[in-house]
This record gives C-alpha cells, structure tokens and sequence, in this order.
C-alpha cells in the first residue's frame, strides 16, 4: 500500500494527491504553505500546558463540544470496548481557548483552513464528471463557513504500565468528516490498513502534512474515495516515555449541506458522534 509524499509545489502534485486519496485513502504533501515552526510552537507550548493543573478549568460542560477532555471521558472508538489513551481541546472559532497559550492554534486554524479550501479544490477538479454530479455543491463551499469544522490538539500521554488490556493511543477507526489534516506528529505510530487486513506506517518526516478521507466524502462520493481505517500504535521501548502531539483538523461540511439522498451533514455527524461514547451533539 503505498501512500504517495508528493511535493506540494509540483505542477502534477493535485493529481498525484487525488490519486493517492483515491487509492489509499491518504496522501501526504510537503513543502506545503504550513511552516513547521508555527506547528513546533503549537507542540511545545500544549504540551506544557497538557502536562499542568490549569487545563481541569477548560473542561467540556457536557452542553458543547468545545474544551478539554480528559483520559477519562474521552472517545471510544466503534465497535471497541476500551477508551483510547488520549487526552484532547478541541478548538472551535466560538469556543474555548486557554490563556495560558499563545494565539498560535488560532493563528493555524486560519492557515489550514484556506488550505483544505485549496486541497478540496483539488479532488473536486480530479473528481469524473459522473462522480462529481453527485455533489450537491463544490466540495469547497460545503465547508466554507462551517461552526462544526474542528481543531483537535491532541496529546497521548506516556504509557505507564497500567493501561487496560487492548487498549490503544487511538484504536483503528476512520474519520467522520470531508478530510482530515494532519501535521506530522512529534513521535511516529500512525497506521492504515489495507484492503487485507495489514497495516503500514504512514510517512511522518516532520514538516509533511498527512490528508485523508472521511467518512463524509465516501458518502459525498458513493463510495469513489474511501475512508480508511487507521490507527496509532502504542510506543516500545523508549517511546513509551515520552508524550506524543498532534494537531488533527477535521474539515466538517455546514450541517444543512446534502451529503447524499440519506443523509445531510447535520444528521450524519450526529448519528455518528453517538457512536462515539462521551461525545455528545455540536451546535
């Protein structure tokens, strides 16, 4: 299974990019227009503030989806017994934010924002007209706009030894949303699984950007890109030591866009969500 690096300034990288969504499920781009220095800073000031008291004062209410979950009350991935070994903030326009940390997530979302625009432009443009006479608009207007679009800065704690039987960081699962960006995690362990059961490791050379599809867009699609299942392994050896961060956004579609003849965004991420134990309904 061979996910495609392709450079981001190539005058083939849109196609190569769909290409390897189309096949893969994820692509991965460098030398894209996210500077890895605003993402080093993101890493090192949320892992200070992870790893302090101060984030218990920005707990989700139960009422919203903004704020900070705790190991104990975070997701349950479908289908798993075992919650995942991960602690979250998700980061919304009109939610939360810790003052004990820069603008910089914020400065980011506006970034990575213009650049899903783009890159959703791109599988629109690779899409065949038969495929895309299925959407309801362009991809890119689906979410532009969108209070549900979401920010996840995300920390795996180091493992201790205690950890429940099975558990894992993140257990395989796949994206609810359009696409998913993902700057390269601080520590390697992402994986996707191929259409044989096996899994392979993701590139994660810091600096590169991993993109991959939702479950939104195989429903936008019928099925044309698929949302593939994916995991993060737990660290041996000296890695379990050590925290691991990573800044996944997830592109969500207006709620009132029409996804397919099922479903409209709205009530598909809310069917989903309810899969996921201890989320609860966005705005």
């Amino acid at each position: 299974m061979d996910v495609l690096v392709v450079d981001y300034r190539d005058k083939d990288a849109p196609a190569r990019f769909v290409e390897s969504l189309r096949s893969t499920g994820f692509g991965v781009l460098t030398h894209h227009p996210i500077e890895k220095a605003l993402v080093e800073k993101i890493y090192v000031e949320w892992l200070t503030f992870f790893d302090s008291d101060r984030k218990h004062a920005y707990a989700v209410d139960g009422e919203s989806h903004d704020g900070f979950f705790s190991t104990a009350v975070s997701e349950t991935a479908k289908g798993y017994a075992q919650k995942d070994i991960k602690e979250f903030f998700h980061i919304y326009p009109w939610g939360k934010y810790p003052r004990e940390v820069s603008q910089a997530a914020r400065e980011y979302y506006g970034v990575a924002s213009q650049l899903a625009g783009e890159l959703l432009q791109w599988i629109d443009e690779g899409t065949p007209a038969h495929i895309r006479a299925r959407f309801s608009m362009p991809l890119p207007q689906m979410i532009t706009d969108s209070p549900t679009a979401l920010l996840r800065v995300l920390r795996y704690p180091p493992l201790r030894g205690d950890e429940a039987p099975n558990a894992l960081r993140a257990a395989p699962h796949e994206d609810i949303n359009l696409i998913t960006l993902l700057p390269a995690a601080n520590e390697p362990g992402l994986q996707v699984m191929d259409g044989a059961g096996a899994w392979h490791d993701v590139p994660c050379d810091f600096g590169t950007l991993v993109v991959n599809i939702g479950d939104m867009l195989q429903e936008v699609s019928g099925g044309y890109y698929p949302s593939t299942t994916h995991r993060v392994q737990n660290p041996v050896g000296a890695g379990r030591l050590q925290s691991r961060i990573s800044l996944p956004f997830f592109f969500q579609p207006r709620n009132d866009v029409r996804l397919s003849e099922r479903y409209h965004a709205g009530e598909y991420l809310d069917e989903r969500l309810q899969e996921l134990r201890g989320m609860k309904k966005i705005i």
